[in-house]
């Protein structure tokens, strides 16, 4: 107990308070970074893709086609439309910082793609897909495909 003469000071000197108080905040960092490190581990291991490009360019040009081709009533539609938003980011951004792909034609044209439907799922979540963008998605995926055949022909 403090009494009112007593300086401040004193409390804060009590080895004792300063043990709890360092041994309280050590506690915390460590509570903290396990938790960060046990989130980004969970994290890694969710990933829709191999890390290999050429399956991983099949599989989401088959994922986005199937996707584009559902019709509006489906009851799945919402859940395909997620699932090729997270798609898409994960694609783009495992492979644009990768020079030698980025600047591959497959690539451009991977990206040109799932940038128009990305901008059409965050413009317009409700809204069906125009005829005429699902007409010009099929297109850049078989030139995508016809690309990545070129480039990884052995």
């Amino acid at each position: 107990m403090i009494v009112a003469d007593e300086p401040i000071y004193h409390v804060i000197r009590d080895p004792k308070i300063i043990m709890k108080r360092f041994a309280s905040r050590l506690l915390s960092l460590i509570l903290v970074a396990s938790l960060f490190l046990t989130g980004c581990s969970v994290l890694s291991s969710r990933t829709l893709l191999s890390g290999n490009y050429q399956q991983d360019t099949l599989y989401v040009i088959d994922n986005l086609s199937q996707a584009i081709t559902l019709p509006n009533d489906d009851p799945n539609k919402a859940d395909s439309q997620a699932t090729a938003g997270s798609l898409i980011s994960e694609y783009v951004s495992r492979y644009r910082r990768k020079p030698q792909l980025a600047s591959s034609g497959s690539f451009m044209m991977m990206a040109t793609a799932l940038n128009g439907l990305a901008g059409h799922y965050n413009s317009y979540p409700n809204r069906p897909l125009p005829q005429k963008l699902k007409d010009r998605l099929d297109q850049e995926f078989e030139q995508a495909k016809i690309s990545l055949k070129r480039e990884f022909a052995t």
